[in-house]
Order: structure tokens, then sequence, then C-alpha cells
């Protein structure tokens, strides 16, 4: 394959680059952040792109991210490539925090208990609620029985708290992120036209001078 490693990591080196990429962290939001600052449109037209990623952090729908960002991003008539970015709001650092905060706000709530256990094992629930989805997705085809009791105990203990506990905390930081983010990419576009404007002016000045050079010279050799 064209594009197949040569150095394929082991299991063990592809989990801790998931937690934390080759130069870490800080390396990856100053990559995201000169992304974000170059990308084309209007300030607000970017910012509702960021709006939409950050939102879509306090969902529940892991592994779909991408998708309900571009589909918030669309709605919103934001920039697609900025909310795609924006969702590295949410990385291995700062899931736990927002599942917390999104399930203790959805079972405050609904008026449930908050099982001050589950945050230990959050990741887990997810990974075994997605196993069971898809063993009574192949109980369909074969003679083994489907058991829902599990998914049905995730999702009113996990999944359905979490969705409506990250509403609030997620309007909030998608807000907090969309009025920090215009004035940011106001400066850095009106900085960026200064210097193009100033490149421009210099060009024209160094063709206004071969011209002329080129003018004298002709005149000379008339």
């Amino acid at each position: 394959m064209v594009f197949k490693r040569r150095d394929r990591r082991p299991i063990y080196q592809i989990v801790f680059d998931f937690f934390w990429p080759k130069g870490g962290w800080t390396r990856a939001f100053h990559y995201v952040r000169h992304r974000l600052r170059r990308l084309p449109g209007t300030p607000e037209f970017i910012a509702r792109g960021i709006w939409a990623g950050v939102f879509t952090t306090f969902t529940p729908f892991y592994g779909l991210h991408f998708v309900v960002a571009a589909v918030i991003a669309r709605l919103l008539n934001g920039n697609l490539l900025a909310a795609l970015l924006a969702t590295f709001f949410g990385n291995p650092l700062t899931y736990l925090p927002i599942g917390v905060l999104s399930l203790k706000t959805g079972h405050f709530i609904l008026g449930t208990q908050f099982d001050e256990g589950s945050h230990r094992s959050l990741l887990g629930k997810f990974a075994h609620a997605g196993f069971d989805l898809w063993r009574n997705v192949g109980a369909l085809f074969t003679e083994r029985d489907a058991d829902w009791a599990a998914l049905r105990l995730f999702w009113n203990e996990v999944f359905f708290p979490y969705l409506v506990g990250g509403i609030l905390p997620g309007l909030i930081a998608a807000t907090a992120a969309y009025y920090l983010s215009v004035p940011v990419l106001r400066a850095y576009q009106k900085r960026r036209m200064a210097k193009i404007a100033k490149k421009m002016t210099a060009l024209r000045e160094r063709a206004r001078e071969q011209a002329a050079r080129r003018a004298e010279e002709e005149n000379h050799s008339g």
C-alpha cells in the first residue's frame, strides 16, 4: 500500500500516541490554532464553525463527533473545517472532566442520582455498550438471543443524562469560544492583510524602479 507505514507501531505505542501525540498536546494545540487562523472567510463565519465543534465535544456521540460538528456547522452556516478542527477541544485530557460535568448536570436536571464512581469507567461503559449493541445486531442473524438489558441500563444511567446534561455546559463553552475567537481572528486577518499589502507595495515599488532603470538605459543607448 502506498500510504502504509514502513515501521509498524506496536499496540502500546498506538495507545500512548492517542493519549499523548508526538510533540505533546501543546504542539497539537498550536497546530490547530494556526490552521484556524489561516482559514478563509469572515471571523464570524469561522467562529460559528468553532462554536459547532466545541459544542459537539459535550455530546455523548463518541466516534461521530466529526459528523455531528459538520451537521451543526451546516445549520449555523459556519466554516466546516473550523468545526472539525474545533472538535479537538475534546481530547483524552478533557473528555473526563467534560463527561463528569455533563453527567452530573444531566442527573441534576432529570432528578436522578449520579453515581460518583461512574466517572472511573466512563469510557469503559461506552465501549461495553458498543460491544453489546454489536453483539445484539449479530443476534438478529443467528440463533442467539438478543439481550437489551445492559443497553437499557446504559441509556438510563449514562447516555441520556449525558445528552441532556451536556447541553448547558456545551452552550456556555461554545459561546465563550465564539466570542473569544472573533476578535482574535479579526486581529490576525487584519495583520495578515497589512503584511500582504506591504509586500504588494514593495513589489510595485521594485517594479517601478526596474521600469525607470530600463527607461534610463534605453535613453542612454539611444
